[in-house]
């Protein structure tokens, strides 16, 4: 690999990140279906197959896969068809075997924390909404990289406790949303929105970049209104970096 900053993330599309951290770099919840591929969530006032755009031209290059859960808006039946079979694949421990099915011969379930390449890993927690829904919506995770430097991938949550534990103990120079506040016809959100964003802000003097935007059909909040409902937070492009 490059040489890169202590911590780099590039924005792929949605919640696909490039995530570089002292020169290894992550391949965080690939979703590489072509624009339209897939059909629209279902249940939602936006009616549109998914994903939404493009994938912009990036270059691929990672050392391993990390997987936060197996929504198909963060692993899809490209990712499982295009990835080699046998990329390091880090992911939730109830989802090994599905990776296993699916013929990848390097997965390795972060019950707590692992080390790759010399970044010491921490699966951290995650809510995938409110009430009931949470709990419908399965196990969700974020991971800690870790090594001098730290960046938090909160992944599908939404502000609770948890996330502001997780601030306060790993202390990240960045820390990367899942905004978009997705949501269905009925119940509350189930990423974040601008509250969510707003909290994360204030509990941290971290880098704060929001992805999961604009990309699936029941991703309802704008990257404009982000920007106009926050301040000091980075809200990237599809294929933009953010560097520290």
């Amino acid at each position: 690999m490059t040489t890169a900053p202590d911590i780099e993330v590039q924005l792929v599309r949605n919640a696909t990140l490039l995530a570089t951290v002292d020169g290894t770099t992550f391949l965080v919840d690939p979703m590489l279906s072509p624009q339209g591929a897939n059909p629209p969530i279902q249940n939602t006032p936006n009616d549109r197959n998914n994903p939404l755009v493009a994938l912009p031209e990036v270059d691929l290059d990672y050392d391993a896969v990390v997987v936060t859960h197996r929504h198909p808006d963060h692993w899809d039946e490209a990712a499982s068809e295009e990835l080699a079979d046998d990329v390091p694949l880090l992911c939730q421990p109830e989802e090994a075997d599905a990776f296993v099915e699916e013929g990848f011969t390097d997965v390795r379930p972060v019950e707590d924390e692992t080390t790759f390449e010399g970044i010491t890993i921490h699966r951290t927690p995650g809510r995938h909404g409110h009430d009931e829904l949470a709990e419908q919506m399965g196990p969700v995770s974020g991971f800690v990289f870790e090594n001098g430097a730290t960046l938090y991938v909160a992944g599908d949550t939404v502000w609770y406790e948890p996330v502001a534990e997780t601030l306060a103990e790993f202390d990240p120079v960045m820390a990367v949303l899942n905004g978009g506040e997705a949501r269905f016809e009925e119940g509350e959100p189930i990423t974040m929105g601008v509250d969510d964003v707003r909290a994360v802000r204030e509990a941290t003097d971290a880098t704060v970049a929001v992805v999961h935007m604009e990309a699936i059909n029941h991703c309802l909040l704008s990257r404009e209104e982000l920007r106009a409902g926050t301040e000091d937070v980075l809200v990237p492009e599809d294929g933009e970096r953010v560097s520290l």
